[in-house]
């Protein structure tokens, strides 16, 4: 069964042009000179070329379909990665304030311990002349000075 251009247009839902844009474009324009033929100033395609037609207009849908999927999927990815980047900036912010109350403790631990340090020196050290002086004599007896 034949049909014209407008038919065809009518059948998938598209315009005349788009139809006519479509026919004109190798390979399909090749493809389709068996099957097209001319009924006065009316352009007819029989059956086997209304058939590449729409196998035509139908691999165009599925490039848009694949193309809006394809955008849809990249979109996705982009928003996900946004999300990966937010989430290690307050890891990072997270991370610092750790690094800072880890130093702020050692600080504290440190002067905690030259208080103990400086007391414990403190007490052993003699606190009167009286203290030094037999220090001294002990030193001296050490290597038999007097």
């Amino acid at each position: 069964m034949s049909k014209t251009i407008r038919q065809i247009a009518d059948d998938l839902g598209v315009s005349k042009q788009a139809v006519q844009q479509k026919i004109k474009k190798e390979p399909l324009a090749s493809a389709l000179r068996q099957f097209k033929t001319m009924n006065g100033n009316t352009i007819v395609i029989e059956e086997q070329g209304i058939t590449l037609i729409n196998v035509a207009f139908s691999t165009s849908e599925n490039d848009k379909q694949t193309t809006t999927n394809d955008n849809d999927i990249v979109e996705f990815l982009k928003e996900q990665l946004r999300e990966k980047d937010r989430q290690l900036a307050e890891k990072d912010k997270h991370i610092s304030e750790l690094i800072a109350t880890n130093k702020a403790q050692a600080q504290s631990i440190n002067a905690d311990r030259h208080v103990e340090l400086a007391g414990a020196i403190h007490q052993q050290l003699p606190v009167d002349d009286n203290e030094i002086q037999k220090s001294k004599r002990k030193f001296f007896n050490l290597f038999g000075k007097k």
